[in-house]
């Protein structure tokens, strides 16, 4: 977009109650020509969950991104032993104020992962506002992080937000199955279990459900679901993952990551964005297993070992390999 141009639109849009800089105006407006993702989570000096997760795949797959952390750690908490801080929602809302006053705040996509309590949680729904009134097409991608394996890890008042709250907001959502058991409040035995409570979601206005992980599967293979509403089409897939013999950490975030990506790449194609995501995981994954087994002397090689090895499978985020297909329902 030319000087001469900005120019012109400024006057265009200023009248005698419209009170912009006009730096301000050419910022917003160069802004609205790329993709840039505001992505609020976790962030830890060392390894990879959170936004350490998800910033650099974002911006391998063409995305800018600007981070909040919703904590700020030396390292994930599964160490055992951590240090940091924790951002509260008076010092989030400075953040936006601070982005709002020099037209900063003009978004494509919002990501949001771990929160640790209900007033910052409370706060998203105005960050999703805010957002929203700068660019009403902002996409919105939630992973409701909650809790795995039958137990919760964020005080319990955050789930009613995200039921009444986040979710009429949330364009996308990534639970896995047990935070998809909270949000419905039923547990999840069945594969039409899991499909009755995809469609909960999206009653509650989410147009994209992706049930990343569950216990659905068999021995050999863990079961994903993924269902979207967009555009008056109706696709619901499955795909089997095999899994790997080891706990890893920062795969949702991942995860959720690449649904953002991959779903704008592919124009909101949910079979080729699946099956792209899944590649991409399970090529990080076999690399992160590799690098740990070859230098770790015993057969449990610890969290240093494990953490993800992203930087090494850039080529693998940008072009992935699809070995295994989604299945429509």
């Amino acid at each position: 977009m030319s000087l001469e141009v900005l120019i012109s639109s400024y006057l265009i849009s200023c009248n005698s109650t419209i009170k912009m800089s006009f730096a301000t105006f050419v910022v917003t407006k160069m802004a609205e020509k790329r993709q840039r993702v505001l992505s609020i989570q976790s962030h830890v000096v060392s390894g990879y969950v959170g936004n350490k997760s998800a910033t650099f795949p974002l911006q391998v797959l063409g995305f800018e991104v600007d981070t909040i952390n919703s904590v700020q750690f030396s390292n994930h908490t599964g160490y055992g032993y951590w240090k940091g801080q924790v951002l509260n929602e008076k010092e989030l809302e400075d953040l936006m104020d601070g982005l709002h006053h020099n037209g900063l705040d003009y978004y494509t996509h919002l990501l949001t992962g771990y929160i640790g309590s209900a007033s910052f949680l409370r706060y998203i729904a105005e960050v999703v506002k805010q957002l929203r009134q700068v660019n009403p097409d902002l996409v919105y991608v939630c992973d409701p992080v909650m809790g795995d394996n039958g137990r919760m890890y964020v005080p319990k008042e955050l789930l009613g937000i995200y039921k009444d709250t986040i979710l009429p907001l949330a364009d996308f959502i990534t639970p896995n199955q047990f935070e998809l058991e909270l949000l419905i409040g039923k547990q999840i035995k069945s594969v039409d279990d899991a499909w009755e409570a995809i469609e909960h979601l999206h009653q509650k206005g989410c147009r994209t459900v992706v049930l990343s992980s569950t216990d659905l599967g068999d021995d050999e293979n863990l079961l994903a679901l993924a269902s979207s509403r967009i555009g008056g089409k109706k696709t619901d897939l499955t795909i089997h993952i095999p899994k790997l013999p080891h706990t890893f950490t920062g795969t949702g975030d991942l995860f959720a990551a690449l649904l953002l990506a991959w779903m704008w790449h592919t124009n909101n194609k949910l079979k080729p964005s699946l099956e792209k995501i899944i590649a991409t995981l399970q090529a990080v994954l076999k690399r992160t297993l590799h690098y740990a087994k070859e230098r770790s002397k015993s057969s449990d090689p610890g969290f240093a070992l494990m953490e993800l090895q992203l930087i090494q499978s850039k080529a693998d985020i940008e072009n992935p390999q699809i070995t295994i297909e989604a299945e429509e329902r």
